[in-house]
């Protein structure tokens, strides 16, 4: 594990890998270095002020990726950290990490066929993209809030298999390994997960607007607005295209910014123009209004229900419960009277797992009736034992609880468990709970913990005790280091990389120069990247311009085997004259 991980939250740190330096190959450096050096020129003055300045803060050399544990360290006065992540992570996780002031970034870079644009996690729209602008306080101070907010974000679980169908499918295409009928299937397995999600829950409203901000947000006015989004930051096409006439520039409106949805396969055909951050921070907080975890009630409990995912429901005695939620009975109304989980499930008061009360006591599920109890002068939850006694509820001695609802508790307390003065549990032997002839809880079941509460206030993603919930769960394993030798291509890279950052004699750097041309002609005649670097040395030497002659020519040539290759050679043979001045 990196050296950061003992300061990550324990349920945070299964996500976390080694970045695995040694892995980069010469061509891999390269392509960094390519991506870097066309962002920087032709940004600079582009891009949101803090972004120049915010490379260098932030630990991001332009000539070699970045170590993540120097931009770790970077960080730190900023408020942040940076820990690296197997690529794609579900959504509360990443937003789970921002929350706590930590970046997670892909180690895996793009392979060269995708240097415009990888639709995979890597680290140069991780480091490259995210981290600069995060030097700027109001902007760290709304990815920061963005993380609380969005961590507690309800997704269906039609999104949930959706998430997992995109992952595969991307990681797929960004393999280089993968077959074409591998491809095909994932295709197809996306396209269908893709279709089976129907409306917008709240975790795809707030993906949009992560999305149209910290990703592709533009701020300013909208005749001269300045880049800030990292997906904008990070890619050499986007990023220069997105101020032009061809993308249509909206202003930040929060509503339409959520009605808006986005292809991540493609490029954005408009961009939203925010006029400051604190204007985005004032939005994020508008939309936290509409959220489950703000609202409770049963409409949330239901979203909880379509998740099929691990959520947390959280009574108005402060009692919280985490676990799937499976079942939620209703009255005449409409309204939920009895809740059930399924599987581990746990109890919590202010986000701390109560003693005796976590997945090993409740491994197979918890139920909970909610509303108000009959006959009873005061809230449960603010009841001391002498007035519980009072209202025939004592330990030791079998009662009965009647709700308004229908709902009947019948059995013998044993303990009262209390926080902050706060009666929260009740533990019942012998106990049936019955709704009308229909059992809930049979006697023969164990003990039954009765959740003390008359509503549910509030409901969201994830355990209310991250620490404890997930502490047992299975690390992300950790993908082998493969050691391979380098190929001839690589040497190349590699050679040429070592002339460009050592000063050694011109008539040297020319003959060995001389070998890595000939073998570059003769047996990769495809590769531009290569012949553009060799380039750049002969401009900056001054060397050799019979050699610039032929290398032109052959990227003439290769120009005409893809139609992204002209405009990115192009781009590459401009920087190196550039460069020189």
């Amino acid at each position: 594990m990196e050296k950061t991980s003992a300061r990550i939250p324990k349920h945070l740190q299964k996500y976390v890998v080694n970045q695995q330096y040694e892995k980069y190959t010469a061509i891999d450096q390269a392509v960094w270095r390519y991506v870097m050096r066309q962002n920087h020129y032709f940004l600079k003055n582009s891009a949101h002020p803090a972004y120049t300045g915010g490379l260098k803060s932030s630990g991001i050399s332009i000539e070699k990726i970045p170590n993540v544990h120097d931009m770790n360290e970077a960080l730190s006065p900023f408020g942040w950290r940076a820990s690296n992540i197997d690529g794609f992570i579900p959504g509360v996780v990443f937003f789970d990490f921002q929350a706590n002031g930590i970046l997670p970034i892909a180690s895996d870079i793009r392979k060269l066929e995708n240097i415009q644009y990888t639709p995979a996690p890597d680290i140069i729209h991780e480091a490259a993209g995210h981290a600069p602008i995060l030097v700027d306080e109001k902007f760290s101070q709304y990815v920061k809030l963005f993380g609380h907010i969005g961590s507690k974000a309800l997704a269906t679980g039609e999104e949930h298999e959706l998430f997992e169908a995109t992952r595969a499918y991307s990681n797929l295409l960004e393999s280089g390994t993968a077959t074409e009928e591998e491809i095909v299937a994932a295709k197809v397995l996306f396209e269908e997960k893709q279709a089976s999600v129907t409306g917008l829950s709240e975790a795809e409203k707030i993906s949009r607007l992560y999305w149209w901000t910290v990703e592709y947000g533009l701020i300013g006015s909208i005749d001269e607005p300045k880049i800030y989004g990292a997906g904008l930051l990070s890619s050499v096409a986007e990023g220069r295209s997105s101020l032009t006439e061809s993308v249509e520039k909206i202003p930040f409106d929060l509503q339409r910014v959520i009605e808006t949805g986005f292809d991540i396969t493609k490029p954005q055909p408009q961009l939203f123009v925010c006029e400051s951050f604190e204007q985005l921070i004032d939005a994020v907080k508008e939309f936290a209004e509409t959220m489950a975890f703000k609202k409770g009630g049963t409409e949330s409990l239901e979203k909880a229900l379509r998740s099929r995912n691990t959520t947390t429901m959280e009574f108005d005695s402060g009692l919280q419960l985490t676990g799937t939620l499976n079942t939620i009975i209703k009255d005449a109304k409409g309204e939920a009277i009895y809740i059930r989980t399924e599987g581990p499930s746990a109890l919590a008061f202010n986000n701390q797992e109560l003693p005796e009360h976590g997945r090993v006591r409740h491994g197979e599920g918890f139920g909970a009736p909610i509303g108000k109890i009959r006959a009873l002068s005061q809230p449960l939850d603010e009841m001391t034992d002498d007035v519980l006694k009072m209202n025939g509820i004592e330990i030791g001695k079998e009662c009965v609880l009647k709700y308004e609802s229908g709902v009947t508790v019948r059995g013998t307390p044993q303990k009262f468990l209390r926080v902050k003065d706060k009666l929260v549990v009740i533990s019942i032997e012998n106990c049936t709970v019955s709704l009308n002839e229909e059992i809930l809880f049979a006697s023969d079941w164990g003990t039954f913990d009765l959740a003390v509460g008359e509503s549910i206030t509030s409901v969201f993603a994830g355990a209310a005790d991250s620490e404890q919930f997930f502490c047992d769960l299975n690390e992300l394993e950790q993908k082998p280091l493969q050691s391979k030798e380098e190929t001839v291509l690589e040497k190349l890279y590699s050679e040429v990389r070592a002339l460009r950052e050592t000063s050694i004699d011109r008539d040297v750097m020319q003959q060995r120069l001389n070998q890595v041309f000939d073998r570059l002609s003769v047996e990769f005649p495809q590769d531009w990247l290569l012949r553009l670097e060799i380039i750049e040395l002969l401009e900056h030497q001054n060397l050799l311009p019979s050699w610039k002659t032929i290398l032109l020519q052959q990227l003439n040539d290769i120009k005409k085997l893809h139609p992204d290759f002209p405009e990115m050679i192009e781009r590459g043979l401009l920087l190196a004259k550039e460069l020189r001045k």
